[in-house]
């Protein structure tokens, strides 16, 4: 017997539930599930994942059996409904559209109205009664079969459907009557046999068997792969088909289709929220041929439409009845599509729907607050990477704003940009380092690589649930839509608001949280972590083990970061405190002197600077430990690279440019990543490090006679052996405790190293019996591991993730395999030595989700990353504590 492809829905028979996803696909298992709780969903068919995985091992052939299955579903289909597939007395027609496991809304291909051909379409005449219904079906479904399935451009397609207004001089598609429509038909066959030289197909299980080959194949389509590559969606997972009895909201008046949110998908605000046409089918509402009505006077904004709330208060209520159903059942805000067909109304999906991070807090809190759910499940339901959304600049009410147009705040945040109107172009300006906002009339799943490219995204059409307000509330990027006011001229590279007209390259800024345009860069303020967000992150911290330090080079950051939850600094870079312009000149001297006296002359101007810097530091972290590592870049970074830098720093040291030169060109090394840097450096140049030791002991002793607590470490970095650790340590206690003991304080300190060679993780426990703290250095690790330049692997690294050699890039995501094999031997190593080793990492891995779920596993007490991802980090963790429990 062969393998079940097809599971079968319809009245009150299911062979799925939402249990089922992999196997059904996200859409395929709710319907299932919608039927077992007595929702009205038509029937119908899902072909399974496994089906569409097997269609790509056969090289795109159909696994056996599935033909047959399909057939015998299709039967059971036609009998529920009473109407057969091909008849012309009582025709069945189909909706055929994709499904994965997790929701990818508009990246896969749809077809509705299947089955309609020259014979089936007099069935569906006068089973109707509605011969304008009939042949707008018809020609609706002749336009996205040619595009879908025979690939035709739709604006091929689509240009047919304009010039037939413009002949009858009328603006909308719901006034052309029958034989407008009747002709259109006869017109979109006719250019599909010019464009392909093949004739429209008229058997209806050719139909069938395209639309699915085509949902199969939009799997890989370059959109689809974008987005899974965004959403890191396994490719190998495949996609179900969903083949559904047509219900339809273009037959009339009492006929309606819409798109609703149980809550609303921007704000988490509890109302019910969404946008519908009477006279129409579903894809009218979210392409914005149409001005969408609201669902409900709750929902109506400045619209000045009827809402479904009053022109259908009967069907109004039902829906209202059947989403607080649906929430209640998945315990999660609900997205749905339903049709209402003579006035009866269906269900044809329902899935949690995608939002902002903002309403996905709201929500969660909400949901506890309404006994739902509890703190673990709110905790565990947020995504800890889209945090980062909220935890970025919002436009500045306070500054000089010039408005150029309003439209519909479909995806809150501020963004700006220069002008551009293509994705593709979008794309290649973020590559060059420009910031861009993608203005469309309206963007279609195409345009997703210059969506996720652009800062924000502004469209003249489209409603709240169109394809640019739900993707890009999905990316947590900006969006403006229905920005009606301004007029998209493709041709012209530019857009009109009146009589203004901004072209390409000219900077705008959008608010998507109040759809407002205005000309020109404004000004931003920082959030900070106030409100529901604190309190949910508050929630987060009740369940995490793992703590989270920030790196952090500056007062002012060390500042912000404690505003974010950081408890300590995991990483101070000294080197960073040197580019200041008085501070570099006399690094230079220091690095160009000859002498040891000559560098300690240099030094000493440094010593005050440094010092002032860690009160700073120490005063901003008080009572939090900060982790200061010692010198680690090659010298010749600080040094000048221009004529008249060197020319300056020539006559400052008193000594001719040759000179200088030459004593530059000493410095430099073929491969300075494994050069003279790091620990090497404080060998060599013991009074640099000396210099760095005795600034924080004064900076730490200072404070604390100032009432500061202070717990500082001292970390030496790039450590291959003990006996570099041992040399180095050995000076740097002698100092710490004579400054101590000069100052008459208590101060305790410790000194460790930083694990960022292959070496060092293998001999962890020799290194501890030195190291009182390991911090590893996840970003040189990778390096050092992989025998990769972080700095290069950039050019050839896209190519490996796009060809699935690498899964992930390894300098965004820990190799757990690799580097994470190697951080787990020196903890294993190093706690056998010092059973309370303090261990932690400090690359930028600190702040990506699944490397923290790493670290936590792995038993790290901390980890450290840049301020802004702090609260990304503190929910990873307590997620990998919750999942762990």
């Amino acid at each position: 017997m062969s393998e079940q492809y097809v599971y079968s829905f319809g009245g009150d028979y299911t062979e799925g539930d939402a249990g089922m996803k992999n196997l059904l696909g996200g859409k395929g298992a709710n319907l299932a599930e919608m039927i077992k709780i007595g929702i009205p969903v038509p029937p119908g068919f899902t072909i399974t994942t496994t089906a569409c995985v097997a269609f790509y091992e056969n090289q795109r052939r159909y696994p056996d059996g599935l033909e047959e299955q399909v057939r015998q579903a299709l039967h059971k289909t036609e009998e529920t409904m009473q109407k057969g597939f091909g008849s012309s007395a009582a025709p069945l027609l189909f909706s055929v559209r994709s499904g994965a496991r997790v929701s990818m809304p508009g990246m896969m291909d749809t077809v509705l109205n299947l089955g309609l051909n020259d014979e089936t379409v007099k069935g569906l005449i006068a089973g109707s009664g509605n011969a304008r219904f009939a042949y707008d079906s018809y020609r609706r479904f002749i336009q996205m079969y040619g595009n879908v399935v025979m690939g035709i451009e739709g604006e091929k397609l689509e240009e047919l459907l304009d010039e037939a207004k413009e002949k009858k001089g009328v603006a909308l598609d719901t006034e052309l009557d029958a034989e407008d429509l009747r002709q259109l038909v006869i017109g979109l066959k006719d250019r599909v046999r010019e464009l392909t030289g093949k004739e429209f197909p008229e058997d209806p299980y050719a139909q069938l068997w395209g639309a699915v080959s085509a949902v199969f194949n939009s799997w890989n389509t370059k959109r689809a792969v974008t987005y899974r590559k965004l959403n890191n969606i396994p490719d190998h997972w495949g996609t179900a088909v969903n083949v559904q009895a047509m219900v339809f909201g273009n037959m009339g008046n009492e006929c309606a289709t819409g798109v609703a949110f149980t809550r609303d998908p921007s704000t988490g605000e509890n109302l019910f929220y969404g946008e519908f046409l009477v006279n129409a089918q579903g894809e009218d509402v979210v392409a914005g041929i149409r001005t969408p009505q609201p669902i409900n006077e709750a929902g109506r904004g400045d619209s000045r439409l009827p809402s479904l709330e009053t022109v259908m208060p009967d069907l109004y209520r039902q829906l209202v009845e059947v989403y607080q159903k649906l929430e209640k059942h998945y315990r999660d805000m609900q997205d749905l599509e339903f049709t209402i067909e003579n006035h009866k109304l269906w269900l044809l999906q329902t899935r949690n729907g995608k939002r902002t991070i903002t309403a996905d807090i709201k929500i969660a809190l909400d949901m506890v607050a309404e006994g739902l759910i509890d703190k673990r499940e709110a905790v565990l339901r947020v995504e800890p990477g889209k945090l980062d959304k909220l935890l970025h600049p919002t436009l500045d009410p306070k500054a000089e704003k010039e408005l150029l147009a309003k439209g519909l705040p479909a995806s809150p945040g501020a963004a700006c940009g220069e002008i551009v109107f293509c994705a593709d172009e979008a794309e290649m300006m973020k590559s060059a380092g420009r910031q861009v906002i993608l203005v469309r009339a309206e963007t279609s799943p195409e345009d997703i690589n210059g969506m996720n490219a652009a800062q924000g995204i502004l469209t003249s059409r489209g409603g709240m649930t169109s394809h640019a307000a739900v993707v890009a509330r999905g990316m947590g990027k900006c969006c403006v839509a229905g920005c009606s006011e301004i007029v998209v001229d493709y041709e012209n590279n530019c857009f009109k608001v009146g009589d203004r007209v901004l072209r390409k390259g000219e900077i705008i800024t959008l608010d998507g949280s109040t759809g407002e345009v205005f000309f020109g860069k404004i000004a931003t303020i920082t959030p900070s972590l106030t409100g529901e967000f604190g309190t949910f992150m508050s929630w987060a911290d009740e369940f995490r083990r793992l703590k989270v330090r920030t790196n952090a080079d500056t007062p002012h950051d060390a500042a912000v970061a404690r505003k974010f939850g950081a408890e300590g600094i995991g990483l101070c870079r000294t080197e960073h405190m040197f580019f200041e312009e008085e501070r570099i000149k006399a690094v230079r001297e220091m690095i160009l002197a000859d002498s040891l006296q000559g560098r300690e002359l240099a030094l000493a101007k440094l010593l005050p600077a440094q010092k002032s810097d860690f009160i700073g530091i120490f005063n901003a972290m008080d009572g939090l430990p900060v982790t200061v590592r010692l010198l680690d870049p090659p010298l010749h970074e600080f040094l000048p690279q221009n004529e008249d830098d060197i020319r300056e720093l020539a006559d400052i040291m008193g000594v001719s440019l040759t000179a200088l030169k030459e004593r530059t060109e000493a410095l430099h090394e073929f491969n300075p990543m494994l050069g003279h840097r790091g620990c090497r450096l404080g060998v060599s140049y013991p009074e640099i490090y000396a210099m760095q030791v005795r600034a924080i002991m004064e900076a730490a002793c200072e404070a604390t006679r100032d009432g500061i607590t202070v717990i500082p470490e001292i970390m030496i970095p790039l450590v291959a052996d003990v006996s570099e650790l041992r040399f180095l340590k050995d000076k740097s206690v002698i100092i710490c405790d004579q400054i101590i003991a000069q100052y008459g304080v208590t101060l305790k300190y410790l000194i460790g190293t930083m694990i960022e060679l292959p070496r060092a993780a293998l001999t962890a426990d020799s290194i501890a019996q030195e190291a009182e703290f390991f911090s590893f250095g996840t970003n040189d690790l990778t390096q050092t591991t992989y025998g990769l330049s972080r700095d290069d692997a950039g050019k050839f690294l896209p190519e490996y993730l796009a060809a699935g050699i690498f899964k992930r890039d390894p300098f965004v995501s820990i190799d757990v395999a690799g580097v994470g094999a190697l951080i787990e031997i020196g903890v294993t190593r190093g706690r056998t030595t010092r059973p309370n080793l303090k261990v932690g990492i400090c690359g930028e891995h600190g702040g990506e989700p699944d490397s923290v779920a790493f670290c936590h596993r792995t038993a790290l007490d901390y980890v450290s990353c840049s301020p802004f991802r702090g609260p990304i980090a503190r929910l990873a963790a307590a997620q990998a504590a919750l999942q762990e429990s």
